[in-house]
């Protein structure tokens, strides 16, 4: 008797071939659904709602911005990680006296959840420091003001590449 007529024909699901090639879509159905589950459960949050009003803002930074070239501003910031503590060194060449506190807003690129306002007060003649409300690490925006918003310093920070940030005016 021949072999090959005596044995039965497996069904389809006993072979291995149907379910590699299943395999292939069946993992994009399922890349498919974390995907759309990424995208509706977490915030981008790089789209602002009010971003007109910010555009109308940006008149009245680039004015500040010319105040501070004007009175010749210039600061240096440093971060004290172990006591969690910035420090601001303060230079003008016309400001007649330095003001007690000033404003400074740290802005993470993407993540807004990251960003901190900081009262700096002062600690002597030109110097101010505050307390870090989380530790910084990577890419920031920094814009250093005094509290009656007549100017500004502002540039973006790589701690990681400059331990200390020197903001001048241009």
């Amino acid at each position: 008797m021949n072999h090959k007529l005596t044995e039965t024909i497996k069904p389809w699901y006993h072979h291995r071939w149907p379910w590699m090639l299943m395999l292939g879509p069946f993992m994009v159905v399922v890349a498919g659904a974390i995907t759309a589950y990424l995208a509706v459960a977490s915030n981008d949050g790089l789209v602002d709602d009010d971003y007109y009003k910010q555009g109308l803002a940006i008149n009245q930074e680039t004015a500040r911005d010319r105040r501070a070239t004007e009175l010749g501003l210039s600061a240096d910031l440093m971060i004290d990680a172990e006591h969690r503590l910035i420090r601001v060194s303060l230079q003008s060449r016309k400001l007649g006296s330095f003001p007690e506190t000033l404003k400074l807003n740290i802005a993470h690129p993407t993540r807004s959840g990251l960003d901190q306002s900081l009262s700096l007060r002062a600690d002597g003649p030109a110097t101010y420091s505050a307390g870090l409300g989380a530790p910084l690490t990577g890419r920031w925006h920094v814009a250093l003001e005094d509290g009656q918003h007549e100017w500004r310093l502002a540039d973006d920070w790589v701690l990681e590449k400059q331990p200390v940030l020197m903001l001048r005016t241009k």
